[in-house]
C-alpha cells in the first residue's frame, strides 16, 4: 500500500476512533442507528444479546456460534480456530473491550459474516454489547 493511502486512511479513522471511549457511548451510537432503521425501536435487550451469542448456525457443514471461539462463558478467554488466544468478551473482566469504535466495527464485520453469513444490524450489535456489558 502506498504511504499516502495509509496516511489518508489513518486520518479518516481518527474521528471515528475518538467518537466513543466507552461501551455506553458505543451503545448510544447503535441506538441512534437502530432508531433510524426502525422508528419503533424501544431499547436493547441483554436477553436478545445472549441469544445471539449462543445462536448456532451452520457454516461449511459445521455448527458455529460466537461461543465456538469466545468460550461458553464470555468472562473467560477463548481460542481461534488457528489456536490464538482471544481475551474475554465481558467488559467487566476485560475493561479494554469495546473502547475503540473502529476495532469494534472491524470485529463485528468479520465475525457477523463468519457466524451469521451476513452483517449484523444495529439492533443486534446493541443487544450483543448490552449482554456483554451486563455480565459480572
Amino acid at each position: 500500500m502506498s504511504r499516502l493511502f495509509l496516511l489518508l486512511l489513518a486520518a479518516s479513522l481518527a474521528p471515528l476512533a475518538q467518537a466513543a471511549s466507552s461501551p455506553a457511548e458505543l451503545l448510544q451510537g447503535y441506538a441512534a442507528e437502530a432508531r433510524q432503521a426502525a422508528p419503533g425501536f424501544s431499547g436493547f435487550s441483554a436477553e436478545r444479546g445472549k441469544e445471539l451469542y449462543y445462536r448456532r448456525n451452520t457454516k461449511d457443514g459445521k455448527a458455529i456460534s460466537c461461543a465456538s471461539c469466545h468460550s461458553d462463558d464470555p468472562r473467560r478467554s477463548g481460542m481461534t480456530p488457528s489456536f490464538r488466544k482471544i481475551g474475554p468478551m465481558a467488559s467487566a473482566v476485560n475493561p479494554e473491550r469495546f473502547r475503540d469504535p473502529a476495532k469494534v466495527e472491524k470485529w463485528f464485520r468479520r465475525n457477523c459474516d463468519d457466524v451469521l453469513s451476513r452483517a449484523c444490524t444495529p439492533l443486534e450489535k446493541g443487544d450483543f454489547l448490552t449482554f456483554l456489558t451486563t455480565l459480572r
